[in-house]
């Protein structure tokens, strides 16, 4: 069976950097910080008191009342990502089959501020009876962003949503890639959203050690792949991309800003959290990925990391990307989106998909930012290319994405130029 070409026709953003695809764009460009102290509760009895929130974000704006009652804060960051890149795309028309897209949507967590209100609303009120919202459940469960999209366009393709902590969007854009190249639609709707800025969400991360703590200076907290890095800062947000195959794309003249051609998995079969400290899942998932889209390492001219500014993630990670690429790895460019943007947990996926997508575009790689000289880690090979403090214009034929997530979850996708 001959496997159809799929390309990417449509993009959209809600993030701590923009709310629009355009405006983070630019900042990512930029090496803008998205990390501020934290609007959504009081932290003033936890570690960490700043994350990377989605700025001037009024549900209002994009919601009426009625609505917004029936959607988590993360689903409403999934259908305003959903609703730039459908009409980026031109795919919401009346010759589309709707029988023939669908959308494929994660979350890692889903609706945590929900579970959070509704417990917290039945023990204040237990005398009284139970008090649950009929909402609860449907505004929890972490795949009713792709149900919400579903049903707001009408698209009646393959409908679902992937769950694999911090890799869950980038699954669900390599399932969304499989679905297209064989044949069982014509585009999909993908990404992902996150909204775990809350009291259990930041203090649940706070109490394994694993954010950052430095409140005196939230801008500069995340610095991936330096030694004074001491933990990932939090983001939410939304990103979608749509996914169509090649013909159907260039049948009514879509824009096309690159092909998807290969997408890889694999576990690290090691910790709970930690990732194997010798990359061997990392290692594995990126070569499954290469495999898949018939590349090789000299290939790939960027590679958009997992960085997560984690003491033990970003060593393993160096390990891995020198042992797939050997010789090939001094002269990729190397960045963490991360610096920028906060870990997006289960949305970090889309966001890094779309940094790599616009990369290839526009022949730009954004940068990692934070690194002061001399703030060196000796487990760490500097002499490869992590693209400090400022975006570096390069031509990219082909980039490559890493995200690993809790339970050893690794996922990679790898995305080119598009040439007929």
């Amino acid at each position: 069976m001959e496997l159809k070409r799929v390309v990417v026709t449509g993009l959209g953003a809600i993030t701590p950097v923009g709310n629009n695809v355009e405006t983070t764009w630019e900042s990512l460009i930029n090496g803008l910080s998205g990390a501020r102290p934290i609007t959504l509760f009081d932290t003033s009895k936890f570690k960490t008191h700043f994350a990377c929130e989605v700025k001037d974000f009024d549900q209002n704006v994009y919601f009426d009342r009625k609505e917004a009652r029936k959607l988590d804060r993360y689903s409403q960051f999934a259908v305003i990502a959903a609703k730039e890149a459908i009409e980026n795309s031109g795919l919401d028309n009346e010759a589309t089959n709707r029988d023939r897209v669908g959308v494929v949507f994660s979350s890692g967590i889903g609706g945590i501020g929900t579970f959070e209100q509704e417990i917290g609303n039945y023990y204040q009120h237990e005398n009284m009876g139970p008090r649950i919202n009929p909402f609860f459940i449907p505004k929890m469960i972490s795949d009713i962003a792709a149900g919400h999209i579903s049903i707001i366009y009408g698209f009646r393709g393959p409908n679902f949503g992937t769950v694999s902590a911090c890799a869950s969007s980038t699954n669900s854009i390599v399932s969304a890639f499989d679905t297209i190249r064989l044949g069982k639609a014509d585009a999909i709707v993908t990404g992902g959203a996150e909204a775990a800025i809350t009291v259990s969400g930041v203090g649940g991360f706070n109490a394994m050690n694993a954010l950052s703590t430095r409140n005196d200076s939230p801008e500069t907290a995340s610095r991936p792949f330096s030694a004074s890095r001491d933990g990932f800062v939090m983001g939410e947000g939304g990103v979608c991309l749509v996914l169509e195959e090649m013909e159907h794309a260039l049948a009514r003249n879509a824009k096309i800003y690159a092909e998807v051609v290969g997408g890889g998995a694999s576990g690290d079969a090691y910790h709970l959290t930690a990732s194997h400290p010798d990359g061997l899942g990392a290692m594995l998932v990126m070569r499954n990925a290469l495999e898949d889209a018939q590349m090789t390492p000299a290939d790939i001219d960027y590679v958009n990391v997992h960085g997560t500014s984690t003491p033990v993630g970003d060593p393993s990670e160096v390990k891995a990307i020198k042992e797939v690429f050997r010789e090939n790895a001094y002269r990729l460019n190397i960045s963490s989106t991360k610096s920028m943007t906060g870990h997006m947990l289960g949305a970090a996926g889309a966001i890094e998909a779309m940094a790599c997508i616009l990369s290839v575009y526009n022949d730009i790689v954004p940068p990692t930012i934070n690194h002061a000289t001399g703030d060196d880690d000796p487990e760490i090979d500097y002499k490869l290319n992590f693209t400090f403090n400022k975006a570096e214009k390069r031509i990219i034929r082909a980039a490559l994405s890493n995200t690993f997530g809790f339970g050893g979850h690794n996922a990679c996708i790898i995305v080119k130029k598009f040439i007929k």
